[in-house]
């Protein structure tokens, strides 16, 4: 049960929360039900109400009986049983009020190394471009390993190159760190390839979306 997992914590069944001593209170819940559990809530006057989301902006939060609106936004991937070191996760703030950006600031700060002050229309792009990094990323390894898997090879063959490749986009960056059949417009060698998976349409289709995008990036030719 998480409450046996953390400090001084109880389970409640109802968001009434007005007798409550906390200052702060962080909605970590589904993007959808931001807006509907704000307008529920009941916390004290001067409390702080946050939400931890990277998509949806501070005005989910609008109707709270609270002035003192704000978000917490850590840009990590959390798994379950994956420990991670919160000092070198980023958190990006956003507040209403300066009350609320001194405590969450200090909050944040007594967490991570990395804090930073975020509008939400910045904070959205950074979820879009979090979403391409890591989100696609993890997919694009999945139907990598399905391949290898479907024509009984080891999936661990990948791995000197899989953990080369992040590095590179950091030390050299990714523009430059690119190569391959596309970047070097090598189109018969992206035909063999669209041939291979005619029998997967959808796959062929991501394959021949992104080789394309990656051709009108960097080819030269």
């Amino acid at each position: 049960m998480l409450t046996e997992r953390l400090y001084q914590a109880e389970v409640k069944a109802s968001l009434d929360f007005s007798t409550s001593a906390s200052s702060i209170f962080i909605l970590a819940v589904s993007d959808d039900a931001i807006r509907t559990i704000a307008q529920e809530i009941v916390i004290p006057e001067d409390a702080i109400l946050v939400h931890t989301s990277g998509s949806q902006p501070i005005t989910e939060l609008q109707f709270a009986a609270t002035q003192n609106l704000a978000v917490l936004y850590p840009l990590q991937t959390f798994t379950k049983n994956q420990k991670i070191d919160f000092k070198s996760v980023p958190l990006f703030v956003e507040t209403h009020t300066q009350e609320a950006e001194r405590v969450l600031m200090q909050l944040a700060k007594s967490i991570s190394n990395e804090v930073k002050k975020i509008a939400s229309t910045e904070r959205k792009a950074l979820h879009v471009a979090a979403v391409f990094a890591s989100n696609f990323t993890n997919h694009m390894l999945t139907i990598s390993r399905e391949i290898m898997r479907e024509n009984s090879l080891d999936y661990d063959s990948l791995k000197p190159l899989i953990t080369e490749t992040i590095p590179k986009s950091f030390y050299l960056g990714p523009e430059d760190a690119q190569t391959g059949p596309a970047k070097r417009g090598d189109l018969d060698i992206l035909d063999t390839h669209l041939e291979f998976l005619k029998d997967q349409a959808a796959i062929a289709e991501i394959y021949k979306v992104i080789s394309q995008h990656i051709i009108d990036t960097h080819y030269q030719g």
